[in-house]
């Protein structure tokens, strides 16, 4: 697989997932520290909508749905915040090409790289919080094993330098015999319970 297919791959995945938040749900706590589920999507949507911009080479100023931003769910509101998200999503399928994933952005904590790189970086953004929304709503989430190989590799080798890992949770340590999953979820900050060691 490239890169491509995996941001597509990830992106998918948490598509499904929010597809089956409870309308109850979106304001409740996600597994993000600080945001709701709301405040999860609205995260993604911001980010479908930076990586938009670095394709096409508008310049991109918002920071409402950063990392850190106090509340991202301002700009998914409404009853059924999936719409807005999937037009974001839909917008950024139309411009993400393999010339687009050439074209070298500047960026803080990676510097001037192929779009490439920080798409890779973001599959792994889009996998934790799909994680973050689906366990706390009961939706189950596994991701691909052959997704996780290709993009747990990308993160021990990317995000060694700590201002690439801005934006991500620290590391916590999995627990004995986790799967690869688990080693990825734990990677980028995320405590994972697995229900056969109790």
């Amino acid at each position: 697989m490239n890169n491509l297919e995996n941001y597509r791959r990830a992106v998918d995945g948490f598509d499904r997932v929010v597809a089956d938040v409870p309308a109850d749900r979106w304001d409740t706590a996600s597994a993000c520290a600080g945001w709701t589920n709301r405040d999860v999507l609205g995260h993604v949507t911001w980010g479908q909508d930076r990586v938009r911009h670095l394709a096409t080479g508008v310049p991109f100023t918002s920071q409402a749905g950063a990392a850190g931003a106090p509340e991202p769910g301002v700009l998914v509101r409404g009853a059924d915040p999936v719409p807005i998200w999937r037009t974001a999503r839909d917008a950024n399928t139309a411009v993400l090409t393999p010339d687009a994933l050439a074209r070298v952005v500047e960026l803080d904590g990676f510097g001037a790289v192929p779009l490439a790189v920080f798409v890779e970086a973001m599959t792994l953004d889009t996998l934790a919080h799909t994680w973050d929304v689906g366990s706390r709503v009961g939706v189950p989430v596994r991701f691909d094993s052959d997704l996780v190989e290709a993009v747990l590799g990308f993160a021990l080798a990317g995000l060694s330098d700590p201002r690439a890992r801005a934006g991500f949770a620290d590391r916590v340590e999995p627990a004995p015999g986790a799967d690869a999953q688990e080693r990825l979820l734990a990677f980028l900050g995320r405590t994972v319970i697995s229900a056969s060691r109790g």
